[in-house]
């Protein structure tokens, strides 16, 4: 689609039909701005089963809630709503299976919804008979814009059915056979004037007389978020703070996504009193769904707190589902997608392949690697094919990343320059991503070992006062016999080859190390030489023999500069 001008020009034309919906607290609420950090987990409370499975294309059949459920138990919720049971049959077969069949852990309490109305809560507790502990979760809808364009009723109807409802939830726990809590939610909080949120909420406390032992929880959803976080943050706080029975009281928020601000509503209003937060993993939901609850729970872990979630194998937990719910996560969903841990930027590779040596030779206490918030090892990723990943926009210090994480191979850093450009410029040509294997093949094939035009094939010492040296050598598939003397072994075959064939290069530069990666009984060398005009020039040497190993490399660091510099006296040879 192409933009006309006069639209890039103007922006938006029918912006002005907007406004803001939502309503500040009549009283300053703003002492959360005081706290810097989240302290401990809230009580976490997955709304996957029901407020994630109604927004599916095809909602999950009972096997796969069971499924679901059993998965979101092995991670640790212990609070798990899992349905509208009133809803259709299989919601309340679903509920009916957990119960008979003994699946709830003595440690889980499930948690259904329902509306306020007599037939709903009656099949609601019906489908709960036996449960050893559950939420009820009543709700009806208290905004402005619901009361004057669906149910064209007053705050007082409105409050009238709220506790209607509240007076038969309570009724009929007394008749069901199970242990059952309580929950209330003004629907569409977010748009309902804040006094009459807080008297709706306090009319259903006073019928349900909240105790210390049977506390009730009353949820404040972001239904649809209508502002900035910092004003659901003062609403919050505003409830917390005028709440009827408040030490008896567990107050929760529901936040939804509208805005793209679900997790940062939910952390402000754990910060301004909320004590539950419901969501779903990954953020499933309707519209553009729920909280994301992996997200808060991974930013409590990022500063030192425990979750309470065990959230150690998070490809596991999102292949699983992924495979129940038919949904992808996206690429870049924090700390689940593919590519959250991934660099392809040469200066953020860079940073973090020295801030990983960093770490590693100092044994650091705390994790500060830079642009890594955790350690995606904590979390079931892997540095391989992970953190650092090559295409034409990668640079030299996480190509040699790939190289030595994968194969072992710690290039010099001065090496690095020039294997980056050829690297990036295969990519570029490609236009793809490059595999570490690939990587590995360019630096084999550009700078290892190399036989072309010169070929060493084998050398004898003696040694006086300086070492001498016979090294045979091939050019142009004819054996040649090099002389040469030096002050060490290596030294005297560079003279052999500067003396016998006119190479001329000085500052020679070398780097050994074992290949621990892939075989153990071979040696590395680095060698760097400089050209007349300043050019340095690199190769590589491997062998199990060490001083073979040298040797290849110096041989192949002539080979590269005879690619741009040919020299006379190997010509003529």
């Amino acid at each position: 689609m192409v933009l006309k001008q006069e639209n890039a020009v103007a922006g938006m034309k029918n912006h002005t039909k907007y406004h803001r919906e939502y309503f500040m607290p009549p009283v300053p609420s703003m002492k959360w701005t005081q706290k810097e950090y989240i302290t401990e987990a809230p009580t976490w409370c997955s709304v996957d089963l029901r407020d994630g499975n109604q927004a599916l294309i095809v909602p999950m059949n009972l096997q796969e809630k069971l499924e679901y459920f059993q998965l979101l138990v092995k991670i640790g919720f212990k609070e798990i709503e899992v349905g509208f049971p009133a809803a259709s049959e299989t919601e309340f077969a679903f509920l009916r299976t957990l119960i008979e069949q003994n699946l709830i852990p003595d440690d889980v309490t499930i948690q259904v919804l329902t509306q306020s109305r007599d037939h709903i809560i009656r099949k609601t507790f019906e489908a709960l008979t036996g449960a050893k502990k559950a939420i009820v979760h009543l709700y009806n809808s208290t905004s402005l814009a619901q009361r004057e364009q669906v149910f064209r009723k007053s705050k007082e109807e409105i409050i009238d059915i709220a506790v209607g409802g509240a007076e038969m939830v309570k009724e009929f726990a007394q008749e069901t056979e199970g242990n059952f809590q309580f929950q209330y939610s003004p629907e569409s909080f977010t748009g309902t004037e804040m006094d009459f949120a807080l008297e709706i909420c306090n009319a259903v406390l006073d019928v349900w007389q909240p105790t210390e032992d049977n506390k009730v929880i009353i949820n404040l959803p972001a239904t649809v978020s209508m502002s900035m976080p910092h004003v659901y943050a003062s609403q919050i706080e505003f409830m917390s703070d005028h709440l009827n029975y408040r030490d008896r009281v567990i107050l929760s928020v529901h936040p939804h996504n509208d805005r793209g601000t679900g997790v940062a509503d939910a952390e402000l209003g754990v910060l301004a009193g909320a004590q539950r937060v419901e969501g779903t993993l990954f953020g499933n939901g309707e519209r553009t769904g729920n909280v994301d609850v992996v997200t808060l729970a991974l930013n409590l872990f990022s500063h030192g707190v425990d979750p309470k979630l065990n959230l150690e194998d998070i490809p596991a937990i999102r292949a699983e589902c992924e495979r129940l719910t038919n949904m992808t996560v996206g690429k870049r969903h924090p700390y689940a997608g593919e590519l959250v841990f991934t660099a392809f930027s040469g200066s953020h590779q860079d940073a973090i392949a020295k801030g990983m040596k960093w770490r590693e030779k100092g044994k650091r206490k705390y994790w500060t690697v830079p642009y890594l918030l955790i350690d995606p090892k904590d979390i079931g990723r892997e540095y391989e094919g992970d953190i650092i990943r090559i295409n034409s926009q990668s640079g030299k210090g996480g190509i040699g990343y790939i190289l030595e994480q994968n194969y072992g191979i710690d290039l010099p850093a001065e090496m690095r320059e020039g294997l980056g450009y050829r690297v990036k410029s295969v990519s570029d040509r490609l236009h793809k991503e490059l595999m570490p294997s690939e990587i590995y093949d360019i630096f084999m094939q550009e700078y290892v070992n190399l036989t072309r035009p010169l070929e060493f094939l084998e050398y004898v010492f003696t040694r006086s006062d300086n070492y001498q040296t016979t090294v045979n050598v091939r050019i142009d598939d004819v054996v040649k016999e090099l002389t040469g003397a030096g002050k060490g072994r290596l030294d005297a075959i560079s003279n052999a080859l500067r003396t016998n064939l006119g190479f001329s290069y000085t500052n020679l530069v070398y780097k050994e190390h074992a290949l621990e990666v892939g075989s153990e009984s071979q040696a590395v060398s680095y060698i760097g030489i400089t050209a007349t005009d300043g050019t340095e020039y690199w190769g590589c040497g491997i062998d199990a023999d060490i001083m073979t190993s040298s040797v290849k490399a110096l041989f192949s660091a002539v080979n590269k500069m005879c690619e741009s510099q040919p020299v006379p006296l190997l010509v003529q040879n």
